[in-house]
C-alpha cells in the first residue's frame, strides 16, 4: 500500500461573510504536497478570498484553513509559502530590478538571488525597466519572482497566467511541473478551465463561494464528453444496439440527432450495421473547457468584494 502523501494546504468549511454578503460557503478541500491544485471560477466566485485566508490575511468567519502540514517540505526553507496576489502589489516607478530588491531586502535574501530570479523567469532583459510601463504579462512574471525569492516549497498564485501569450504560458505551466516534481505544491486560481487543464493534477470549481465540482481533469472530462452527433434512419434503434454494445451515453438532441459519447466512428459504423441503421450524418461535437465552466457556474449577481492588497514581504 502507498503512503499517503502528506497535506500542503488543507480547508475545513471555510466560510467568509462581509457584512451581509457571504463570498465564500462552505469550502473543504485538501492539496497533497507535490500536486498542482487549480482553484477554478468567474470573477468574484472567492477565489482570492480563500487564499488571502490561507495566507492569515483574512479572518475567516468560520471554517479551518491550514498551510504546510507536516512533511509537506515546509521545514526545507524559512519561507514556507511564496504568494502572488490580485493586484500584483508591485510599485510602479521602481525599475524590476529594484522592486526584486526592495522585496529580497525585506526577507533576508540576497542580491545574487535576484539576478538568478531575474534569469529564470525571463526578466534580465528587461531588469532595468520601470514597473509601470510594463505588459500585464511581464508585471505578472515580476510578481512571480518575489514569490520565489525565499525558494518555498508551497506556492500560492492569484491568476498567474494573466496576460501571458501561448508561448509564456508553455514556460509557465513547465515551471509549476518542474517545481511540483521536486517536491513543491502549487495552489493556483484561474477564471478559465482551458488555462489550468495542462497544468492541474486537481480541480476545485467555485461558483458564488461554493464548490460546484472537485475532482481530477480527467474525472471533469467524463462528466462532460466530447461525442458525435448522428442523424439516422432510425436513432431509437441505433441507441438500442449501441447500448447492448456498451455504449450507453447517448441522448437525443431536439433535431433529431443522437449525441452519442465515448465511441468511436467505427464503432458507431459497426452498431448501425449491426441494427439495419442507415447513417446519413456524423458530425464531431468537441467541448470546449470553458464551455464546461459556463455550464457548473452562473454569473455573479453584483461585483464581487475585493479587499486590499497591502504591500510587504512574500510569504
Amino acid at each position: 500500500m502507498s503512503q499517503a502523501r502528506p497535506l500542503a494546504f488543507a480547508v475545513g468549511g471555510l466560510t467568509k461573510t462581509f457584512e451581509t454578503t457571504t463570498v465564500v460557503d462552505d469550502v473543504s478541500f485538501v492539496v497533497p504536497a507535490g500536486k498542482v491544485a487549480a482553484l477554478v471560477g468567474p470573477s468574484g466566485a472567492g477565489k482570492t478570498t480563500v487564499l488571502r485566508m490561507l495566507l492569515g490575511q483574512l479572518e475567516p468567519t468560520s471554517g479551518t484553513a491550514s498551510v504546510g502540514g507536516p512533511g509537506s517540505g515546509a521545514s526545507r526553507t524559512g519561507q514556507v509559502v511564496g504568494a502572488m496576489l490580485s493586484p500584483r502589489g508591485l510599485h510602479p516607478a521602481r525599475t524590476v530590478r529594484a522592486q526584486l530588491r526592495v522585496f529580497a531586502a525585506a526577507a533576508g535574501v540576497s542580491d545574487a538571488r535576484v539576478e538568478e530570479l531575474l534569469r529564470l523567469v525571463r526578466l534580465d532583459t528587461l531588469a532595468d525597466q520601470r514597473v509601470g510601463g510594463l505588459t500585464e504579462a511581464v508585471r505578472t512574471r515580476v510578481a512571480l519572482a518575489v514569490a520565489l525569492l525565499g525558494d518555498p516549497p508551497l506556492l500560492m498564485l492569484d491568476d498567474p497566467a494573466a496576460g501571458l501569450d501561448a508561448a509564456e504560458s508553455v514556460w509557465l505551466n513547465e515551471f509549476l511541473h518542474s517545481h511540483a516534481r521536486r517536491g513543491g505544491t502549487v495552489l493556483l486560481t484561474s477564471r478559465t478551465l482551458s488555462t489550468v487543464l495542462p497544468v492541474a493534477d486537481e480541480l476545485i470549481v467555485l461558483d458564488h463561494g461554493r464548490i460546484v465540482f472537485q475532482g481530477s481533469p480527467a474525472r471533469l472530462r467524463r462528466g462532460h464528453p466530447d461525442r458525435l452527433l448522428v442523424k439516422s434512419s432510425s436513432p431509437i434503434a441505433l441507441a438500442t444496439t449501441l447500448a447492448a454494445h456498451g455504449f450507453t451515453d447517448a441522448v437525443m438532441r431536439p433535431d433529431g440527432r443522437l449525441a452519442v459519447a465515448e465511441t468511436s466512428l467505427a464503432q458507431l459504423e459497426s452498431a448501425a450495421s449491426a441494427a439495419r441503421v442507415q447513417l446519413t450524418e456524423i458530425t464531431p461535437e468537441h467541448i470546449h473547457p470553458d464551455q464546461v465552466l459556463a455550464a457548473l457556474t452562473r454569473p455573479p449577481a453584483a461585483p464581487a468584494y475585493h479587499s486590499p492588497a497591502p504591500y510587504g514581504t512574500p510569504r
